[in-house]
């Protein structure tokens, strides 16, 4: 009988997203750091990191659930569930800034928020149409529609992220836009690996038996 592969947490996939170097770093190698971005991230979720639930407008609102789909191997833990009359569980993300954010940056948003709906699925055995982004800042909702190609995401991803972690599989550095924001940019050395990639990359172009 094959063994079930370990869990990946839901978090992951979003660091893949934004940046499969900093995902290796973090998910294979093992290594964090923080920024201003991340502990702003961190302040942000101590509104909903406590356990607990309570009834609000109609609601059963559940804060820091713990949440899985075996499926998939996805494990995490949602920043608060809302569930409808008839039992349908909404999930919602908290993140700090605004709604104003980089198109890529909230698409990597979107890939949590929908492993998110995929777990609660198959805990509850019903269809997630929906979850939504809570932006601390402008405190604004936006909604986002868990559809085939969001789902369809969730799963690529996955299988992106565990082939990463089973081969050890560390990227070379991107060096884009994306490394400003990244706590990781010191570990990470963008630059450096960067210019060595290319530089190793423009010996075997003028040099093919090197």
């Amino acid at each position: 009988m094959t063994e079930a592969p370990d869990p990946i947490p839901i978090s992951a996939l979003q660091h893949w997203c934004y940046c499969p170097r900093q995902c290796a770093l973090i998910h294979v190698e093992q290594v964090f750091a923080d920024n201003l971005h991340t502990q702003r991230g961190q302040a942000v979720h101590k509104l909903v990191d406590q356990p607990g639930a309570e009834t609000r407008d109609g609601l059963r609102v559940e804060r820091a659930l713990p949440i899985w789909n075996d499926a998939l191997g996805l494990i995490g833990k949602a920043d608060v569930v809302e569930f409808v009359f008839d039992g349908t569980p909404y999930p919602v993300e908290y993140k700090h800034g605004s709604r104003a954010k980089a198109p890529w940056i909230a698409a990597c948003d979107d890939l949590q928020v929908a492993a998110q709906a995929l777990c609660l699925e198959e805990m509850t055995g019903r269809v997630v149409p929906q979850g939504a982004i809570f932006y601390a800042t402008s405190k604004r909702r936006r909604v986002v529609a868990i559809n085939a190609a969001l789902r369809q995401r969730v799963y690529d991803a996955t299988e992106a992220v565990r082939a990463q972690i089973i081969n050890s599989e560390i990227p070379p550095p991107i060096n884009d836009m994306r490394c400003k924001q990244c706590s990781l940019i010191e570990l990470c050395q963008p630059h450096i690996g960067h210019d060595i990639a290319h530089s190793k990359e423009a010996s075997e172009l003028f040099n093919p038996n090197v």
